[in-house]
């Protein structure tokens, strides 16, 4: 199956001049560059009828067609799975993610996914790369996502998250007392001998974190934190990194930490969170067809409010 694009432009005369490749990134800059100089290649994209190089000067008035196929993308199926939609309109759906679904098809994970989901609540994303998904949530971490619903949307969330513009803040319970808020400039890359996790490395690709205390426990504290960039695990990696790893995390957490005289529920309850402490929180972007600023907001979800219930109570009692 595959999608059918026809499209025309003129090129103006601030345009001519310039490299086909280059004017066609500005008419239809609802596309990749990488998308738009392969259709260049195999003359989809073609000048007054004929086909040019992408290094090929064009001039003024001259007539870009596009004609190309979008076929449809993986093997993937739909799958009827409940999302909580928290905003949707033709262009872009926000979900809010519950803890225990993965994102994307992976070895272990073929099917039953986010992705899965996505196929059947939107048909027409098979014609989008990746179902229209532009970031990922770890399986159990929650909260906020966006996926684009076009090829042109998906494409301008992806310049917003490469321009660093899109604003994500999570919140974490962590293990330690941190003492004041500060950033982390570390690069991630995959572990040099566990490959399955991720690390603090040089040669890493480049990982910036924001965080800052929201409360501190006897032993804990709840954080805030915000991304630059989207590397895999970063939070959970860079808190790690820093000494403060969250609790409930099975790759980069440390044993849990209980305080003297803590309550049998709270022990309990730290010892068998079931999951990394952390949820997206917020987030805030430039809508992708009309430039409006949007932002959502997601509640902690019951576990993660309960823990924090634990911890206050547990200060409350100590500390006074």
């Amino acid at each position: 199956m595959s999608e059918l694009i026809e499209k025309s432009a003129t090129v103006t005369v601030a345009l001519g001049g310039q490299r086909l490749d280059q004017i066609a990134a500005q008419l239809f800059d609802e596309y990749s560059r990488s998308r738009l100089a392969g259709w260049i290649k195999d003359g989809a994209l073609t000048v007054d009828g004929k086909t040019l190089r992408p290094r090929d000067t064009v001039h003024a008035g001259s007539v870009l067609a596009l004609t190309a196929k979008v076929d449809v993308q993986g093997e993937w199926v739909a799958q009827d799975i409940a999302l909580n939609i928290v905003y949707e309109d033709e262009h872009i759906l926000v979900i809010d993610k519950p803890a225990g679904l993965v994102v994307h098809p992976a070895a272990g994970h073929a099917d039953g996914t986010l992705l899965n989901a996505l196929l059947h609540h939107v048909p027409d994303l098979e014609h989008v790369p990746r179902a229209g998904i532009v970031h990922r949530l770890d399986k159990d971490t929650t909260g906020l996502m966006v996926v684009a619903k076009t090829i042109e949307a998906q494409n301008k969330l992806v310049r917003q998250l490469q321009a660093r513009s899109v604003s994500r803040l999570y919140e974490a319970v962590v293990l330690g007392v941190v003492v004041a808020g500060g950033k982390v400039d570390q690069p991630i890359g995959r572990h040099p001998q566990q490959r399955q996790k991720m690390a603090v490395v040089a040669g890493g690709k480049p990982a910036v974190s924001h965080y800052r205390v929201l409360t501190r426990f006897r032993g804990h504290t709840h954080v805030r934190v915000k991304l630059e960039t989207g590397r895999t695990h970063q939070i959970r990696v860079h808190m790690s990194y820093l000494g403060f790893p969250l609790v409930g995390d099975p790759q980069y957490g440390g044993r849990a930490q209980i305080a003297p005289g803590a309550s049998p529920t709270l022990i309990q309850e730290l010892r068998e969170f079931p999951r990394q402490a952390l949820h997206a929180r917020f987030l805030e972007l430039e809508h992708p067809a009309t430039g409006k600023k949007m932002g959502w907001e997601s509640p902690l979800p019951e576990d993660f409010r309960w823990l924090l219930t634990l911890l206050k109570q547990d200060a409350e009692t100590y500390l006074g």
